[in-house]
């Protein structure tokens, strides 16, 4: 006996499709269910059983080895028109499977069980089910088992949902604000273009923090980690941007280990990179001199982290040109983040050019 389509076939299969679970492949969370619900109920099959338009497709099964059956053989498609649990002790004697191919055989299946999979809106999706070779009738413990699994195959299926939905909530977060970030780019060079050449400096420093900060947050989304930023690849293109600005007689290349730091933290590091970067391009390489700029990120003893800035250019001479105000805040500003992270700093000029490393508080095991 084929059953009839559910009331609400078209609502019940949209549920069921919302999930995104069909045609997934096997995973533990629902394998370890099937195996728990044939032991306690002492059955040879086990079975998460979603009912599609015209197949029955299995997210976990023990006793069967395939993933899914046409909807004609179907015993669930039955159940999911009923109660909330349905058993049926022996298959050939019930109107609903007594003419089912997949009960005829020799092995056929002869006890079925199953608790409906219902959304939180009461559409069925399928059943967790157990089945036998043999008539018999579950106990007052097993069905209680069987209903308290279905609810937690349930609960899994929401959360998973769930867990998507935030997911496609932060991309169109995400989209959000690389727009305004963009607009905010896009503001700063059209006043840098109508504004006095001594204005420039002050909006190229703007720039560069916009664009860093928008950086970082694409680091921010891309990771799957709490607010923590791998900082060889976000320090790379943080280089790289600065690089793109850079006149064809500079260089700027970047090394570093494969370390994390909190946001705030690799907010900062970005500006000091930035600042030091855009200050050896204006003084360390007067008349279109050849040179290149080295940052280097590396870890340092426990929890601990060493960076470098160190360009090739006049060193000397550059420590003695004249700071303008734009210079000065970028100074201070890479000071007052040095001290927030509690690291300290050394720089200076020679005749090899002029450097600066800053070196975090490891943290001392005892």
């Amino acid at each position: 006996m084929i059953a009839d389509s559910h009331p609400k076939q078209a609502e019940r299969l949209v549920a069921l499709r919302s999930y995104g679970i069909l045609d997934t492949p096997r995973e533990a969370d629902f394998d370890d269910i099937v195996e728990l619900a044939s032991t306690v109920c002492e059955t040879a099959i086990s079975v998460v059983n979603l009912i599609d338009a015209d197949r029955q497709w299995f997210k976990a099964e023990v006793g069967l080895g395939v993933r899914e059956t046409p909807l004609e053989t179907s015993i669930c498609s039955h159940i999911i028109l009923e109660d909330d649990f349905v058993e049926i002790p022996d298959t050939l004697k019930d109107n609903r499977t007594g003419d089912n191919p997949l009960c005829l055989s020799d092995q056929g299946l002869r006890f079925y069980a199953g608790a409906l999979l219902k959304t939180s809106e009461g559409l069925p999706i399928g059943t967790l089910c157990v089945l036998d070779h043999e008539p018999r009738r579950l106990n007052d413990f097993q069905k209680k088992t069987l209903n308290t699994l279905a609810k937690q195959v349930m609960r899994e299926l929401e959360l998973r949902m769930a867990l998507e939905e935030q997911e496609v909530l932060r991309r169109e977060m995400d989209h959000r604000v690389k727009n305004s970030l963009q607009t905010v780019a896009s503001l700063v060079r059209l006043y840098k273009s109508k504004g006095h050449p001594e204005s420039a400096e002050a909006f190229d420093a703007v720039a560069r923090k916009v664009e860093a900060i928008s950086l970082l947050h694409e680091e921010l989304h891309q990771t799957t980690s709490n607010e923590m930023v791998p900082m060889k690849r976000f320090i790379q293109k943080v280089v790289d941007l600065l690089q793109k600005s850079a006149p064809a007689n500079v260089t700027v290349e970047f090394a570093g280990d494969a370390l994390e730091m909190k946001s705030e933290d690799a907010s900062g590091i970005a500006m000091i990179v930035s600042e030091f970067v855009a200050n050896s391009i204006k003084h360390a390489f007067p008349d279109d001199r050849e040179g290149v700029i080295k940052i280097t990120l590396h870890i340092d003893g426990v929890a601990g982290w060493r960076l470098a800035c160190h360009d090739d250019g006049v060193g000397s001479a550059h420590e003695n040109t004249s700071t303008s105000k734009v210079e000065g805040l970028g100074l201070k500003l890479i000071n007052a983040v040095v001290s927030k992270m509690h690291a300290q700093t050394t720089r200076g000029a020679d005749a090899d050019g002029y450097h600066m490393t800053i070196v975090s508080n490891p943290i001392i095991e005892s």
